[in-house]
């Protein structure tokens, strides 16, 4: 065999292999490949080991479908009470159409960037800075929204869009600051003011309840010692009624009696009372004449 079949054999193999590399694709997870056709698109392939006609097909693209975050450059906007201040912005994205994203525009990074930042300016302008710095929210939520529609035939879906941080002129910083400061000591004394006033309360009510335990106490006390008294004063004159009525009306009689003998008085006594045998003058006592007694004589 001579050497030019050799050489041409050696260039027939290296041809077929570098023709057959030609047309094995891999296209990795989360990706898709873009195929065209002498310049024009032909098909989208899907993850895995692909094959394509070399020389004739070309895979002009692979397209990433996984979310991506697109971090937008900040810039100066002006507010609507002309404050100058900073806005920083991200937007989170995935793709739904890997045709639409290459073939629709031709850079989409950078369209979206810019649409960012022009619905940002708009949106902070016709917003005061203390409306802005409070309404991060809504800035998101309407700057998705827009973002989102214009988007929507680039085959792009925005998920949600984030204000980093928005950065008023350093003596508008300082100026909120102290403002900041002296609404915090100001809610600081309010506070200590509330909770010297619920103290004061509480001591009060602590007064009052402990004067209130102290009269019932009082009151109970007094009632249970009336009630006492009163069962005593109740037993001794069941008792008296019940063994020294007789006794209790004689020891009078013999106060009396003898309060008066000792003035000297003269006393008539009954010779009815009692009195008669507790002084002995059962015998002695003669009784005085009835009329009929005296005619009779």
């Amino acid at each position: 065999m001579s050497a030019g079949i050799i050489v041409l054999i050696v260039v027939l193999v290296l041809l077929f292999v570098l023709t057959l590399a030609k047309s094995i694709v891999v296209i990795r997870q989360a990706q898709k490949g873009l195929i065209e056709r002498f310049g024009r698109y032909k098909e989208t392939l899907e993850p895995g080991l692909r094959f394509i006609i070399p020389y004739i097909d070309k895979l002009a693209a692979r397209v990433d479908m996984r979310e991506t975050v697109l971090d937008v450059e900040p810039q100066a906007v002006i507010t609507e009470d002309n404050v100058g201040v900073m806005v920083d912005a991200v937007v989170y994205y995935y793709v739904t159409d890997a045709k639409a994203v290459r073939y629709e525009v031709a850079n989409f990074n950078i369209a979206v960037s810019k649409l960012a930042q022009t619905n940002l300016r708009n949106l902070v302008g016709d917003m005061t800075l203390d409306e802005t710095l409070a309404s991060r929210e809504r800035i998101n939520s309407s700057l998705r929204n827009t973002l989102d529609e214009a988007t929507d035939k680039w085959g792009v879906k925005v998920t949600r869009v984030e204000v980093k941080a928005i950065e008023p002129p350093k003596d508008i910083t300082d100026a909120m600051s102290k403002q900041m400061k002296a609404e915090r000591e100001k809610r600081a004394t309010i506070l200590e003011a509330e909770a010297y006033k619920q103290k004061q309360i509480l001591m009060a009510e602590g007064d009052k309840q402990n004067a209130i335990l102290v009269a019932e106490g009082s009151r109970q006390s007094t009632i249970l010692r009336a009630e006492g008294e009163a069962k005593a004063i109740e037993n001794v004159s069941t008792a008296a009624e019940k063994y020294f009525v007789g006794n209790a009306q004689l020891l009078k009689q013999l106060e009396v009696t003898q309060a008066s003998l000792q003035n000297n008085s003269k006393l008539v006594v009954s010779d009815q009372s009692k009195l008669i045998n507790v002084l002995g003058l059962g015998e002695a006592f003669i009784p005085p004449r009835t009329p009929e007694k005296r005619k009779s004589e």
